[in-house]
């Protein structure tokens, strides 16, 4: 097994009988944590064929199943454990990854991740004075694409904000930034802070 995540014995057999009704060859499980160092972060599991498998995958090889791994969310499922419990109603798969939300940044971190650490601890804080937050939707070509949501979606200040708050403050800490994009619907300003 591995050192930083355990995968209970029982859990190995469900997640092998799971595999085995698919009625599919090569079948392995992959785990990976979705906004991983966020207070959004889910840890996932999902059925993985071959051809979805990611080159830099870890691969656990146990001795029902192969469980591949995420290279981006290594960090955060340290301690993780995944757990199966029969109980009266069939039993229950149960993750725990208490690492999952808490930042795991470097400089050698993945931009998304590095991104999301400036927005949760820095960005957002401030934001929620005025009760809103934004969020990271993609990096791509040197860009981040942000999402508003509470009191900054549909004010008019959003302009301002984004400009000489959050693009600036990301450009100045995050080399790869070049710019900002606001991907959100401003047209709906019931909770907008700022009509």
């Amino acid at each position: 097994m591995s050192e930083f995540i355990k995968i209970t014995e029982s859990a190995e057999e469900y997640l092998a009988k799971l595999i085995h009704d698919k009625n599919e060859t090569d079948l392995s499980i992959r785990i990976f944590i979705s906004d991983p160092g966020t207070p959004k972060a889910e840890t996932c599991l999902a059925y993985c064929k071959p051809e979805e498998a990611m080159p830099d995958d870890m691969i656990i090889n146990l001795n029902l199943i192969n469980i591949n791994i995420e290279k981006r969310s290594i960090p955060f499922l340290k301690d993780c454990e995944v757990n199966y419990d029969n109980d009266t109603f069939g039993g229950q798969l149960t993750i725990k990854a208490p690492n999952a939300r808490l930042p795991n940044i470097s400089p050698n971190s993945p931009v998304e991740d590095r991104i999301n650490y400036v927005i949760y601890n820095e960005i957002n804080p401030m934001l929620e004075s005025h009760g809103g937050e934004v969020s990271l939707v993609e990096f791509k070509n040197n860009e981040a694409v942000l999402q508003f949501g509470g009191g900054c979606q549909g004010c008019g200040m959003v302009d301002v904000t984004l400009k000489d708050g959050i693009e600036k403050t990301l450009v100045e800490q995050i080399p790869e930034v070049k710019n900002v994009k606001d991907l959100t619907d401003h047209s709906i300003d019931d909770n907008a802070y700022y009509k």
